[in-house]
This record gives C-alpha cells, sequence and structure tokens, in this order.
C-alpha cells in the first residue's frame, strides 16, 4: 500500500509497503525527526482496487497527529472496505 508522510504541504516519505503491510525502514530518524503536526495519509482505495474489490467505500485515510523528536512512533491502520481503525503501537 502507498503511505505518504507530511509535514504541512511538504512531502517528507513517498512509499510502499511490503508483503506484510510494513515499512521496511522508519520514515523518519536522525536529524530528519522533529517536534509537530504531521500528517501520514494511506492509499487504501488502490490497494483494495488491487485485491479486487472494484468500489471500495474508502479511498484515502488521512491520520493527523503531532511528533516528538525524541520518541518512536508506530502507527498501524487497520482496515476493511467500508471502515478503518489507529492506534499508536509500541
Amino acid at each position: 500500500m502507498r503511505i505518504q508522510l507530511f509535514r504541512g504541504d511538504e512531502t517528507l516519505a513517498d512509499l510502499v509497503t511490503n508483503d506484510d503491510g510494513r515499512c521496511d525502514a522508519p520514515l523518519l530518524s536522525g536529524d530528519s525527526m522533529f517536534s509537530g503536526p504531521c500528517r501520514l495519509v494511506f492509499h487504501v482505495g488502490d490497494f483494495l482496487r488491487k485485491k479486487g474489490i472494484s468500489s471500495p467505500f474508502l479511498d484515502l485515510v488521512p491520520i493527523e497527529f503531532h511528533l516528538e523528536s525524541d520518541q518512536s512512533y508506530h502507527v498501524p491502520l487497520v482496515f476493511t472496505p467500508w471502515s478503518y481503525s489507529t492506534y499508536r503501537g509500541s
């Protein structure tokens, strides 16, 4: 699935997850970490269409949250063609 990370209008990361639905490396690390608001955008609709669901209810799922530069983040997205849930994982 394609995932994008934004800080305001700036694209910080644009990648596709692996077969396990995970990113192979952190989206931010070291000097690229910052404190402040950011937005992850999950391209759920494209992913579901590739899986054979012709008209999924969901298309883009934006998750807006606040980063602290001294912390690690894991932001899983659990979804179906009709709903989603997210949380700050460990």
